[in-house]
């Protein structure tokens, strides 16, 4: 994915000035891709050369608020992509680097680290349940594609972080240190 895309995607669901969009990212599709405000505005800068967004007119005001939608080259853009074919990306995670490199030079201050991201990824999950229990409540009235094409990507999310849990609770425990507390799973929640 890139950024290009992400933003085309969030414009196409609303129309949104950059402030919008920047608070948007920070509460949705920058869970699984993160950009920083100003990466985001340089981007809505270069969509709106591109010919694939523009500006809304917005009645006359002092701040000067831009607000952008999305073009029929856009649109047609992100059909093309979303069509296109991605090989999976390798991963490339520094605390996989780290237990590699422990292996050579020793654990010391690594349960630490474990268990600070154990407690990180227990958050998100625990966030990423509650979204799940709001939006997609289980006896909820049937979804559109769209929505069962969201709740698809927070399942994904779920997965991960319960895949993180567990490991992380095992290779704590494998350092032969103790789980600050049992793993949260979408069962027990």
């Amino acid at each position: 994915m890139s950024l290009p895309h992400a933003i085309l995607t969030a414009l196409l669901e609303r129309p949104s000035s950059g402030l919008e969009l920047t608070r948007r990212f920070d509460r949705s599709i920058g869970y699984f891709w993160s950009a920083t405000h100003q990466q985001i505005y340089r981007e809505l800068g270069k969509l709106e050369l591109g010919g694939l967004i523009e500006t809304v007119p917005q009645p006359p005001s002092r701040g000067q608020r831009k607000e952008y939608r999305v073009l029929p080259a856009g649109r047609s853009e992100l059909v093309r992509w979303v069509a296109e074919g991605q090989d999976p990306k390798p991963v490339r995670d520094p605390l996989l680097l780290r237990l590699r490199a422990a292996a050579v030079v020793g654990t010391a201050g690594l349960d630490v680290e474990l268990q600070r991201h154990l407690v990180e990824h227990r958050r998100q999950l625990v966030e990423y349940l509650e979204i799940e229990r709001r939006d997609f409540p289980a006896d909820g009235p049937g979804s559109g594609e769209g929505d069962r094409l969201h709740h698809m990507v927070l399942k994904a999310g779920i997965a991960l972080e319960t895949f993180w849990v567990e490991w992380l609770a095992e290779s704590i425990g494998e350092l032969g240190g103790a789980d600050p507390k049992p793993a949260v799973t979408p069962e027990s929640s």
